[in-house]
This record gives C-alpha cells, structure tokens and sequence, in this order.
C-alpha cells in the first residue's frame, strides 16, 4: 500500500475542512457546484478504464464465494439497511437516502488495499469487482423506487437523466479509449486515472462543501446522527461475515476477503447519482461524503480484528 492510499481518509477529510472554509467566499460557493459533476465523471471514467469487464465470468470461478457475498450485498444488505436507518433516521429522508445509498453500493476500489491488509485473497476479491459494479449500477435505483418513491424526493425522469449523465457517458468513454488505445496506452492511461481518483474525488468533495457549507452547518444534528446506524452496520455485518465463513467453511482468506468485500462501500458512485437524481436535497450528497470518514477508520480496525481472528486458532481451523 503506497503513501496515496495510507492517506485516502486524510486527503478526503482534508478536502472537507478546506471546503467549509472556502464556503464564506461567495465567488467560490457560487461557482463550485458547477465543477462537481465534471470531476465526479472523470473520476468515474478512470474507474470504468480500470475495470476489467472483459473479466467478468471470473467472477463465477467461485461460485460459493460469489453467491455468498452477493447474498449479503444485493439482498441482506439493504433490508438490513433500510430497517437500522428507518429506525434511527426516519425523522430525516434526505439523510436516511443518503444513509441507504452509502451502504447499498460495494465498493470497487479501496477495499482491495484493506484486504491486502487483512491478509485476504487479493484475486477472488478483484474478481468480484465487475459484478458488483454492475449490480449496484443496476439495482441501486431499483431500490431507490421500492423503498423511497412514496417519500415525495424521487423523480424519475431526473434519476434516469442522472443514469446518462455519470454512469452511460463515462463508461461509454472509457470504453472506446480501450478500443482506440492499444495494450500499452490503455494500461498507461488506466494507471494515470487510478492515481488522479483520490485527487478527483476529493475535489468533488471541495466542492461539495464548498457550494453547502451552511446547509451543513444549520443541519449538524441531522448529520451527527448517521454515526449510529452506520457503526450498527459494521458491527452486525462483520458479525455475520464471521459466523457465514465459518458455518460454510470458508479458508481464512477467503474470509477477510468477504469481509471486505461486503463491508467497503463505493459512495463515490452513490454520490455522483445523488448528485444528479435528488436536486435541492443536498443532504443527501452531504450525508454520502460523510459516510467514508467514519468508513476508512472503521475498515483499518476491522482488517486487525481479521488478523487477530486468524492467530486465535478459534476459527478456520
């Protein structure tokens, strides 16, 4: 794990504190907003170029391990999720969509540095990229609609406008550069946007608070409030991860990654959705940056108790 990815939480928290501060100069809160989309869409470009969809029947080699974690992201999950964050949040819509996004979307990028950590298996984990990718880009407004659209905040021409906006354009793009670009540009080009996703992301997240720095702070309580439900997530899911990979008979590795694989949340693509499904309900955007700063710290503690886990003899014997 490069110095870059050590920093992740830092840099993003970072990107907060400057924001909120740039947030008392209008000329910069005006203009912000308008610069989210663009750097969320590179950011995304860069994730499509980096995925190997051509790859994706790796995801069946395994088929316990697939089915397993796709159980707990695809259905477990946002049941779960749904019923912890109306329990705690259901004073707040925007902030419990925001809650429901962050955590119904695997992710698809910084879980592989905490199973790299955990000491799981780095190559049934990158198998499971493609698919998961496609199942949250497609059951993501799927849920939204069953869950949320008596809620008076879905609509669905602008959910379908935000489809095209950060998941059609960018994907479509990365994918004739694959086609342009021969072997060696295409790897070249893949690696200079993995190592832009943090920077890109982090300027979206300026942004962000930048253009709602006061919105953040008349609604502190609001926001506070999604500590709980979320720690509620990892605890129950890391529980179940345990007690699933032993009944099953998972090898170790194999659990640590399933662990981190259903623990991570990609709220980067939640929140470029967000973004451009939910106008004038920027709580819900707010609520997705929020999310990764109680995550990253989280997903270290959870890659140690794994190790502790494996050195106890308790388990995978």
């Amino acid at each position: 794990m490069d110095l870059i990815e050590k920093m992740e939480p830092v840099i993003i928290f970072s990107a907060v504190i400057i924001g909120l501060l740039f947030s008392n100069i209008q000329i910069v809160a005006d203009n912000a907003t308008y610069l989210i989309n663009i750097f969320l869409c590179l950011m995304l470009c860069g994730l499509f170029l980096e995925v190997p969809l051509n790859e994706l029947k790796d995801s069946f080699k395994n088929v316990k391990f697939t089915s397993t974690s796709l159980i707990i992201n695809f259905l477990w999950t946002p049941l779960f999720g749904y019923f912890v964050g109306s329990l705690f949040l259901r004073g707040n819509v925007d902030v419990l969509i925001g809650f429901f996004m962050l955590i119904l979307t695997p992710c698809t990028d910084w879980y592989l540095v905490f199973t790299k950590m955990a000491k799981g298996d780095l190559t049934l984990s990158l198998s499971i990229l493609p698919i998961n990718l496609i199942l949250q880009i497609i059951l993501l407004p799927i849920y939204l609609v069953l869950f949320f659209s008596t809620a008076n905040s879905m609509d669905y021409s602008q959910l379908a406008f935000s489809l095209v906006i950060v998941i059609v354009i960018p994907f479509v793009a990365a994918q004739i550069t694959k086609l342009v670009l021969n072997n060696g540009l295409k790897q070249k080009a893949a690696e200079l946007m993995g190592s832009l996703q943090i920077w890109l992301l982090s300027l979206a997240v300026f942004c962000i608070f930048a253009s709602q720095g006061v919105l953040l702070f008349e609604n502190l309580n609001s926001i506070a409030v999604l500590f709980v439900p979320l720690i509620l997530f990892f605890i129950v899911n890391t529980a179940i991860d345990l007690l699933v990979s032993e009944k099953i008979n998972f090898t170790y590795s194999e659990y640590a990654s399933l662990t981190m694989t259903t623990l991570a949340r990609n709220s980067p693509l939640a929140l470029a959705i967000a973004i451009n499904s939910f106008p004038g309900h920027e709580l819900i955007s707010i609520a997705l940056v929020i999310g990764p700063l109680i995550e990253l710290p989280v997903l270290y503690v959870v890659s140690r108790f794994c190790l502790k886990i494996r050195d106890s003899d308790l388990f995978f014997n």
